[in-house]
């Protein structure tokens, strides 16, 4: 299945769930216009037989006979240097000016400097109103200016989000959608239902503590396709991006399990989605980039699992939060209060023996997945303000 519309510009790496032509004649062609022959052209009458006609010298044509005396011609030349190449006229240094010109030369210099300063600052005043920044106002410091606010540690980002204070989630209504995990519409469309559960749920507190919200966006993709994230295989993923983020789930597998386990299957559809929201907030919040800067700057390889498992472990405790504040509609009881419970207490690194240590303990998510669900308060899931044998 093709990946839905989502984002363009390379993406940070994914936040992953635990586990997972002729011619004729000159004639013929004239006759076929229509076009008359060319007749012969008038002749023109000689000074002889017409006495009245002017006559023309000067032409080339004509005999010397007919040229101009040469007084005539040289009186002509004289007259035409005296308009055209008069001689020059001396100067002469003891000679007073008129003082008339001189004023008339001041008053004309005067007015081109004055029509070029006039010109020169009507210019700037108009590329100021186009410049994002005016002119008159630049941008670069001289280096005496402090800065009016100083930037959040990222240390400070995780531990002391606003997002802690906002208090619970809200008792949201939101039934367990009907669309059965057999088909791949089927899933999306669960999928799309839930985001639309999570949205009302997450919305209020996270405008409380003074963020942007964003809804993100749903990609559904086959094993071995290539999405936002990379080529993905049977695991749910964040990919954080301009455009605001991508849930980018399995379908296929699924499909298979359903038939074996269904209240186990439900659940985990419910519980993988509530999960990779999860990281959706912290990016809202600004911990998902605080975490991954921590992260790069890891003094060893220990170091960066356990900032992994603090930023995996939290988005759980968000995932339960969420379905501890849409128990009572969804509703979380019978078998699949039994199935809900027994995921908090068995989910776990120790769970696949081939995979890093990055998402935390068994222990360690009973206890924040415990903690998240009774309380559906954010601020009981401060993984990065806990001590590390709470983040084993």
């Amino acid at each position: 299945m093709a990946d839905q519309p989502g984002p363009t510009s390379g993406p940070k790496p994914g936040h992953f769930l635990p586990g997972g032509a002729g011619e004729s004649g000159t004639e013929g062609k004239a006759a076929e216009r229509g076009a008359a022959p060319l007749a012969a052209p008038t002749p023109r009458l000689s000074k002889a037989d017409d006495p009245a006609a002017p006559q023309l010298r000067g032409s080339r044509l004509d005999g010397p006979s007919l040229r101009a005396p040469r007084q005539d011609a040289e009186a002509a030349a004289a007259a035409y240097r005296t308009v055209f190449h008069p001689e020059p006229i001396p100067f002469d240094p003891n000679k007073k000016r008129s003082k008339v010109l001189v004023a008339g030369i001041v008053a004309g210099v005067l007015l081109v400097v004055g029509g070029i300063v006039y010109g020169g600052a009507t210019l700037l005043a108009k590329s100021d109103s186009l410049l994002a920044n005016p002119l008159t106002t630049p941008s670069v410091r001289d280096g005496q200016v402090k800065p009016t606010r100083k930037p959040t540690a990222d240390a400070d980002v995780l531990a002391k989000n606003p997002l802690y204070a906002a208090g619970k989630l809200p008792a949201v209504k939101c039934k367990e959608p009907a669309f059965r995990p057999t088909t791949t519409d089927n899933v999306w469309s669960y999928y799309e239902a839930m985001i639309g559960c999570l949205d009302a749920a997450w919305k209020p507190v996270v405008t409380k503590a003074g963020f942007e919200f964003r809804s993100p966006k749903l990609v559904i993709f086959d094993e071995g396709q290539e999405t936002a994230c990379g080529v993905q295989e049977k695991v749910a993923s964040y990919c954080a991006d301009e455009d605001g983020g991508s849930l980018t789930m399995p379908w296929q597998g699924l499909t298979t399990d359903y038939p074996k386990n269904k209240a186990a299957t439900r659940i985990d559809m419910a519980q993988s989605i509530a999960f990779v929201y999860g990281v959706h907030v912290q990016s809202l919040t600004g911990i998902l980039d605080s975490s991954d800067n921590l992260h790069d700057q890891a003094k060893d390889k220990a170091a960066e699992l356990e900032q992994d498992r603090r930023q995996a472990l939290q988005a759980n405790c968000f995932a339960a939060v969420f379905v501890g504040a849409a128990k009572a509609s969804f509703p979380i009881t019978g078998e699949l209060q039994r199935q809900w419970t027994y995921l908090m207490n068995h989910t776990g690194d120790e769970n696949d023996k081939k995979e890093p240590r990055d998402h935390g303990s068994i222990k360690s998510h009973a206890f924040w997945m415990n903690q998240g669900f009774a309380t559906t308060d954010p601020g009981t899931c401060n993984t990065f303000g806990a001590p590390a044998a709470k983040v084993g």
